[in-house]
């Protein structure tokens, strides 16, 4: 199987790059190849490729840069995602589109199944929603993915930054009225790997639409960050407490939901595949970070 993913330096292009082995050939297409700025080179990138399947992974994802900047944030996340899905739909080539927990307002009281109402709060929600509508409707042969709170041992994430921050301090402030599902990316990359073998494949009209993908379990931020400090202990590294704070006490541009947990019953039921317990995959990249 031959996959092309957009993007060069994201956590999960580097996550199917690392998970692909035998299973799939990735071949990662971005600057100045693939630009989703650029529609013309991105349906003369995807034409030369000759892939199976498209793996929608490149975004705009400064949350808080995207208030400043919200030009660029759906130049990327919609209008570019909708030229990568009119590309698809062209070649007769499925596609997985990944997508976020920012598409909805953070305010309900349980985890958000797929077809909750959405609401997103900030520049980066919006332009992400915007891109899943463009895809949904250029390409019917589309699976939109949403994940939440992606870490990995590639590129910048909360784990590496609680690890660095470790290195300095015996006291780390985290948020702790903000709940969500930590993600490994390498996870993510396995669940890809199985939709794609599965979706090019079987024509079945309800592996198409909208998934949630995220770590089972979920957690608040301070729950992740104890949770990696009590790992990083396993591998020598001194003890780090965590100072629980709210949400009022950092502020930033952006405003992040306050519930981001998603519910991953239909891609279970649906496709046979769910994610692993979020503890075990951050014990995995700890480990990994630290030998």
């Amino acid at each position: 199987m031959r996959i092309v993913v957009t993007g060069l330096r994201g956590q999960v292009v580097a996550s199917l790059l690392d998970r692909a082995a035998a299973r799939a050939e990735i071949l990662p297409y971005g600057r100045p190849r693939l630009d989703l700025a650029a529609p013309s080179s991105i349906a003369g990138a995807l034409h030369d490729a000759r892939c199976d399947v498209i793996v929608n992974a490149a975004a705009y994802t400064a949350v808080d840069k995207a208030e400043s900047d919200q030009e660029a944030a759906m130049q990327a996340n919609a209008a570019g995602a909708g030229h990568v899905a009119e590309s698809a739909a062209k070649l007769g080539v499925p596609l997985l589109h990944i997508s976020t927990d920012y598409v909805f307002d953070g305010t309900s009281g349980r985890p958000y199944k797929e077809d909750d109402p959405t609401g997103p709060t900030g520049a980066y929600g919006r332009s992400k929603l915007e891109g899943e509508k463009l895809v949904l409707a250029a390409h019917p042969n589309s699976a939109v993915l949403r994940t939440a709170w992606v870490y990995s041992p590639f590129g910048a994430n909360f784990v590496k930054t609680m690890l660095r921050l470790g290195e300095t301090r015996e006291e780390v402030g985290v948020v702790a009225d903000q709940l969500g599902n930590p993600t490994s990316a390498l996870d993510i990359a396995d669940a890809i790997l199985a939709i794609a073998a599965r979706i090019v494949v079987d024509p079945s009209p309800e592996l198409r639409g909208v998934f949630h993908m995220t770590g089972q379990g979920e957690a608040s931020w301070a729950d992740f960050a104890e949770r990696i400090f009590e790992d990083a202990e396993k591998h020598g590294r001194g003890p780090v407490r965590v100072k629980r704070i709210a949400t009022a006490d950092y502020p930033t541009p952006a405003k992040r939901p306050a519930n981001s947990r998603l519910d991953n019953g239909k891609l279970k039921a649906v496709y046979g595949v769910g994610l692993p317990p979020w503890r075990n995959s951050v014990s995995e990249c700890v480990a990994r970070l630290l030998a």
